[in-house]
């Protein structure tokens, strides 16, 4: 695992802020996995940490602690930001989800420069629902974005008067090792300057970005079981890593995700997560909560993340080869495993986690 200490940026901070759809998508076409990154060098953080604003919230579905009744306020994030949303999209034959990946013996080349920004032209807007929107760009027919786990990327763009660039952090989410395009499925807010500019954006259009930056360092067969708590389009790079160990067959490691979001309407990658879970049962295993639920049929939690829905679904502090593993928006990090540093590295544990004896070396907040 990475020093506690050491500097890193929050890909959930999307726009400068924090929440983080699922909704059909032509699914014959489209096959959207996550993609994720290598390494990159400390001062990179330095040079773009104080470009990105501090966090503001939003309404949703997470509770801080000490909430009156255990129904604390909920919370979402990036109130004013836009969020990527990782997504991951089976296809129905073989033969399409072969087809975005080269299978070939020649090398792929990698498209990313950790130093400086390269633009990339879209090719493809498909709305998924209200908000998000699935956006693939173009590369060389033989080339890779050039992410690994787990990694997000930096974009950047004048948008409207502003005198300096927006600059803030994504996840892509097509497949890693898929050549000649990668994809983005981005949430729109009200106030998001991000977001807003990417929704703009039209086939032919031009995003620049810089990467890889590099998140948690997954090592196959380092631990036995790893839980996750997200909330919002906080899943992104829950999605990531869960793609990637239930994709390594070698990988036995369980995983267990926590959900959480304001309504049913709100749950990013629902059909998703339900086909990771269909596929690999014993393995892996997905529980939804809504702050309230919207038809008679909800058969998920409802309310908040609280102590008790830890305690019930994630692995006990005490087991060997446990990490326990948050993203989403400051309100819930602060509750659920206590705030990142000032300097986005990960802070002391706090909160929940804290209260059910996890330990440093066993929180990772994304």
């Amino acid at each position: 695992m990475l020093h506690q200490n050491q500097t890193r940026i929050d890909s959930s901070v999307a726009d400068g802020i924090v929440p983080r759809e699922a909704a059909a998508m032509r699914q014959s076409r489209l096959r959207v996995t996550t993609v994720i990154s290598g390494r990159m060098e400390e001062r990179m953080f330095a040079s773009i940490r104080n470009t990105i604003p501090r966090q503001f919230s939003r309404a949703y579905s997470t509770t801080p602690a000490g909430g009156k009744n255990g129904n604390g306020v909920l919370w979402a994030s990036l109130a004013t930001g836009a969020v990527l949303v990782g997504a991951y999209y089976y296809t129905r034959s073989k033969e399409n989800q072969e087809g975005s990946i080269a299978n070939s013996n020649i090398p792929a080349t990698t498209a990313l420069d950790p130093k400086k920004f390269v633009p990339f032209k879209l090719v493809a807007a498909s709305p998924i629902n209200h908000d998000s929107t699935h956006y693939r760009f173009a590369l060389e027919p033989n080339q890779e974005l050039g992410l690994d786990m787990t990694s997000c990327i930096v974009v950047k763009a004048k948008v409207g008067n502003d005198e300096k660039p927006t600059i803030r952090p994504y996840t892509p989410v097509s497949e890693q090792h898929a050549r000649g395009h990668f994809d983005l499925v981005i949430k729109r807010y009200p106030d998001g300057k991000m977001s807003n500019h990417i929704h703009s954006l039209v086939p032919g259009d031009v995003l620049e970005i810089k990467g890889p930056i590099p998140k948690f360092p997954y090592k196959t067969g380092a631990l036995k079981e790893i839980g996750l708590v997200a909330g919002g389009s906080g899943i992104t790079p829950m999605v990531q890593l869960i793609q990637h160990v239930l994709n390594d067959p070698n990988d036995n490691t369980k995983l267990t995700l926590v959900f959480a979001n304001k309504s049913e309407d709100d749950i990013i990658l629902r059909s998703t997560l339900d086909a990771f879970a269909k596929k690999h049962p014993d393995q892996f295993k997905v529980h939804y909560v809504v702050d309230k639920a919207s038809s008679a049929d909800w058969k998920g939690d409802v309310g908040y993340v609280t102590k008790d829905l830890v305690k019930k679904y994630m692995p006990a502090a005490n087991a060997e080869g446990v990490l326990v593993g948050i993203c989403g928006p400051p309100p819930m990090l602060k509750s659920v495993s206590g705030s990142k540093a000032p300097d986005y590295s990960q802070g002391e544990v706090g909160g929940i986690f804290k209260e059910l004896g996890y330990t440093s070396q066993q929180v990772f907040k994304f």
